[in-house]
């Protein structure tokens, strides 16, 4: 039996970061969460590294538009002036575009990615 770590995040990018071999993505996700009696958005942000075919597919983002994305966590581990350093990095797999900045529900451009499976 294989061990795995992944994640599943839909939300909205927020910032695009192209470098030759790598784009990394951050992509804000809300979670409701109650504060007296009234609820409070919590928006968190995470992270993403694309590689290979995920990031040629990034040059057709844009902040703003909603994605759902899948893939794998890994945890790395490196030394720098005798100083160990620990990370994680969230790795996607697959990414599909849910709505574009500004579209109307009604609106909506069909997923770009045919491998999420649903």
């Amino acid at each position: 039996m294989q061990n795995i770590a992944e994640f599943r995040i839909i939300g909205r990018i927020g910032k695009i970061t192209a470098m030759e071999k790598v784009t990394y993505i951050d992509v804000a996700s809300n979670y409701a969460r109650k504060e007296g009696d009234a609820w409070k958005d919590d928006t968190h942000w995470n992270r993403i590294t694309l590689f290979g075919r995920t990031k040629e597919r990034a040059d057709r983002l844009s902040t703003g538009d909603l994605v759902h994305i899948t893939g794998r966590i890994r945890q790395s581990r490196f030394e720098r002036d005798g100083e160990t350093h620990y990370g994680t990095d969230i790795i996607a797999d697959r990414m599909g575009v849910l709505l574009r900045k500004g579209q109307a529900n009604e609106q909506q451009e069909p997923i770009e990615d045919d491998d999420i499976p649903f």
